[in-house]
């Protein structure tokens, strides 16, 4: 299996065994990263006796790579025998009753790009965009650890800047729990290569317009450190389940 780590999230990789790093720059044709927080490395390794796959780091469309180029990591972690991928981001929360970094298991997503339709876009959710069984595992998996895993619609965003709080309220009214910059991309492609696939996000900032206070990317990193032992242990009971 293979994981997309997200923001601030890249330190999960070093709770692999036997690692071997390839680092981005190594791979002929490969995008460059951009972003601070993506480490910008394919990590090979185990946990336990199963092996997995990390990429740390991903792509976004407002870097001005095409969408083709943006789920390109998908695309070879199907060509090199991946079956499921869980993909993870670093969101911000839409919903006033919600904690900063909670968890979130992405149960559908929202287009809110605009770039294929000018219209209200709509809820994509169940198979084959998420996988029921690995969200049945998820909610498990988080509940053995004790771990609040909440449950919600992610929304796309195309950045490089946070939303406005105009848009994160329209958002909130299309039925949006987190927005982000990325994921979506990867989800379609992963169900183009017919993986089964998780989404999580971590829950970094409030969205705009929740606080009265300006948003940064600094926060996000910091959320992203403080709650990287409950994600990696949320991730590694979902692993062990999987291959139970």
């Amino acid at each position: 299996m293979a994981i997309i780590l997200g923001s601030g999230l890249s330190e999960f990789a070093e709770n692999l065994s036997n690692r071997t790093i390839i680092p981005y720059d190594r791979i002929p044709h490969y995008p460059k990263l951009t972003v601070p927080g993506h480490v910008g490395e394919l990590v090979f390794g185990y946990l336990n006796q199963t092996p997995v796959l990390v990429a740390r780091g991903r792509f976004h469309y407002y870097e001005g790579y095409s969408l083709e180029t943006v789920a390109l990591p998908v695309r070879l972690l199907a060509r090199v025998g991946v079956k499921a991928l869980v993909i993870t981001n670093a969101a911000g929360c839409v919903r006033r009753d919600w904690q900063v970094g909670d968890l979130m298991l992405i149960t559908g997503h929202l287009d809110y790009t605009f770039i294929d339709n000018a219209d209200d876009p709509q809820i994509i959710s169940g198979e084959p965009y998420h996988s029921d069984e690995l969200a049945a595992i998820a909610r498990e998996a988080a509940s053995t650890e004790g771990i609040t895993l909440r449950e919600g619609v992610y929304s796309w965003s195309l950045g490089p800047t946070f939303e406005t709080p105009a848009e994160i309220r329209d958002i909130r009214r299309l039925g949006g729990a987190a927005v982000g910059m990325s994921t979506v991309p990867e989800i379609r492609a992963a169900a183009d290569e017919g993986l089964q696939v998780l989404g999580l996000s971590c829950l970094t900032n409030y969205a705009a317009g929740i606080l009265d206070q300006p948003l940064n990317h600094e926060e996000v990193l910091e959320t992203g450190q403080r709650v990287k032992h409950t994600f990696a242990r949320l991730l590694m009971a979902i692993i062990v389940k999987i291959e139970a």
